[in-house]
């Protein structure tokens, strides 16, 4: 069965980009969010086997979305990558505090995208 991610993300060119790659180099299935709100949405109804959220979006963060997440028995198992261009996310205490899966750093490369989010995850295959 084909592992489901699901990218949160208010920018819709690094959604598709994503996307894309993620379909080309992983035998994933790729669903998207362009908010908060909207992930949240889907993570309920859809229970992707991980989540790739976008730290700084408009209306509600990553942290907050990602509080949201967490407070939903259905959601809260859910491993969460979170994506930032802020470079020395790891370090920080709130994070570490929040049990994520790991962090990856914008800009990404693409071609190694799968393998960071397998890594991250334990996953040993790309499927």
């Amino acid at each position: 069965m084909k592992k489901r991610i699901l990218i949160i993300d208010d920018e819709a060119a690094i959604l598709r980009i994503m996307q894309v790659t993620l379909s080309m180099t992983a035998d994933w299935e790729i669903l998207t969010a362009q908010s908060g709100w909207e992930g949240i949405e889907k993570a309920l109804s859809e229970q992707p086997d991980a989540i790739l959220l976008d730290l700084m979006m408009p209306e509600l963060n990553g942290i907050i979305t990602l509080e949201k997440l967490r407070a939903q028995d259905t959601t809260c198992q859910i491993p969460v990558i979170i994506m930032s261009a802020k470079s020395n996310l790891s370090q920080e205490k709130s994070l570490c505090e929040l049990e994520i899966a790991g962090v990856i750093t914008k800009p990404f490369d693409p071609l190694s995208l799968a393998d960071q989010i397998s890594d991250a995850l334990k996953w040993s295959e790309l499927s």
